[in-house]
């Protein structure tokens, strides 16, 4: 798993059938990667759905989110349609999990990102990396310390 202070990998992905992101699109701005398992899963929903609430409290540190995993772009849609997400999920699917394998946290024996969180600053450098069990959700709390390190560091 990248660790602090590692120039965050570029990517592209797509957002959405039509559109896809990279990780240059965000400079200027605070990023948070979430990479989970898979949509429709329940600790999965939970998460996606915090981080929904959470929205307002990241664009306080000028940060964006999106969220990471396997699955294709329809199913993204889908699953963010049925959540009523406000932020993109990304699709790391083909080539499958190769972002994930940059940043270290692809799991080869189930073929699915791990759950690990990263805050990239504003310059592209991973400021904070967490890789939390498939089974748990990691919450908000280390990313907000984390946006708020950047801000005081910034100060």
């Amino acid at each position: 798993m990248l660790e602090k202070g590692t120039k965050a990998p570029d990517f592209k992905l797509f957002a959405a059938p039509d559109k896809s992101v990279s990780l240059t699109d965000f400079k200027g701005k605070n990023l948070i990667l979430a990479f989970y398992p898979a949509d429709w899963s329940p600790v999965c929903s939970d998460q996606m759905a915090l981080y929904n609430e959470m929205l307002k409290y990241f664009a306080k540190y000028d940060a964006e989110i999106l969220g990471v995993s396997v699955d294709g772009k329809w199913c993204h849609k889908a699953f963010s349609e049925s959540r009523n997400l406000h932020f993109s999920l990304v699709a790391d699917f083909e080539p499958k999990g190769e972002v994930s394998k940059k940043y270290g946290v692809y799991n080869e024996e189930e073929g699915r990102s791990d759950r690990a969180l990263f805050v990239i600053d504003k310059e592209g450098t991973i400021a904070w990396s967490y890789l939390s069990p498939a089974a748990v959700n990691p919450g908000a709390d280390g990313i907000l310390d984390a946006l708020e390190s950047l801000t005081r560091n910034n100060a």
